[in-house]
């Protein structure tokens, strides 16, 4: 699940904090690169939960109603086509999200009125009373209906991502990436599959985890050397002058650009001025770009650059 987008962001995040700590701790600051990157998977756990509490809540809403003294037919008769829903009945007993719940003992149960809000918001959306209004009962409907939901809804819910922000700092700049994993997740399954159904591993393989601790590795013990380079390359700056998140996004590019050859060259670029255009200055995008490209053709004549 955690992808390789996920993982420079991180260890942008990690060297950043270990320069402004102060720390000298190597080892310390690499344990705490995985312990992000590993609530991030807490993270993917805890919103595909969220799709079962608002079916939970849902029930107990049926159950109370039914429950009145005098209630109306429609909520003696209600339609159960929401809570039914054979896809989320399916994630219920999904084996590795409950063996999640029961090692993180992580509920929303004491988050009942966003619950609430969230659950509201998807009742009186279209999508909900089309679904809801049709007289398809099959499993591919009910699973492209919380695709539907999850993408309209609870993607880009200023709501949640305050909750989220609230529950753990290491959720602040996650959620956007790891909503695209629980989206594939919910298009992957598949109804034979039952309570097996696999979901996205922690890390798609070694190779991605390596990756991991050499970027952040490499960033740090060879920074002499990448400032240098960006020093050379911004003779009109004073190097003290630049944002040192520009300087940490240019420190970490070049680690990845010089200690791995099976990465483009572009896709390195491409990935790092992004994260400058959202994590640093306005100008930070174009200003990185200038000087990365710079950097990458002073090593091509060089000789030290031959990817």
């Amino acid at each position: 699940m955690i992808n390789r987008v996920l993982i420079r962001l991180k260890v942008i995040q990690i060297v950043y904090a270990y320069y402004q700590n102060g720390s000298k701790n190597l080892d310390s600051a690499e344990k705490e690169l995985f312990f992000s990157l590993s609530k991030a998977y807490d993270l993917y756990n805890y919103l595909l939960m969220l799709m079962i509490a608002l079916t939970e809540y849902a029930r107990k809403r049926v159950d109370v109603a039914k429950a009145k003294l005098k209630p109306t037919e429609e909520e003696l008769n209600p339609n159960m086509k929401f809570v039914n829903n054979k896809f989320i009945a399916q994630l219920e007993i999904n084996k590795q999200l409950l063996e999640f719940i029961n090692n993180q003992k992580r509920t929303w149960a004491n988050d009942q009125d966003f619950i609430k809000e969230l659950f509201d918001k998807i009742a009186e959306s279209d999508i909900y009373k089309e679904y809801m209004a049709s007289e398809d009962n099959s499993y591919s409907t009910d699973r492209e209906f919380w695709r539907k939901i999850y993408k309209s809804i609870i993607f880009s819910n200023e709501s949640l991502d305050q909750l989220l922000e609230e529950q753990s700092l290491y959720w602040n700049d996650d959620k956007e990436i790891v909503d695209t994993f629980v989206l594939k997740t919910i298009k992957k399954f598949d109804e034979k599959t039952g309570a097996n159904q696999e979901l996205l591993p922690e890390f798609k393989d070694e190779e991605d985890q390596e990756f991991a601790r050499r970027l952040f590795r490499r960033t740090i013990l060879n920074a002499d050397y990448y400032r240098h380079l960006i020093s050379e390359n911004t003779k009109n700056w004073d190097l003290d002058r630049v944002a040192f998140m520009d300087v940490i996004i240019m420190q970490t590019a070049l680690a990845e650009i010089l200690s791995f050859p099976n990465i483009p060259i572009s896709v390195s670029l491409n990935e790092y001025v992004d994260i400058a255009k959202l994590y640093s200055t306005m100008k930070s995008g174009g200003f990185i770009n200038g000087t990365l490209d710079g950097i990458v053709n002073q090593l091509k004549r060089e000789g030290k650059l031959k990817k």
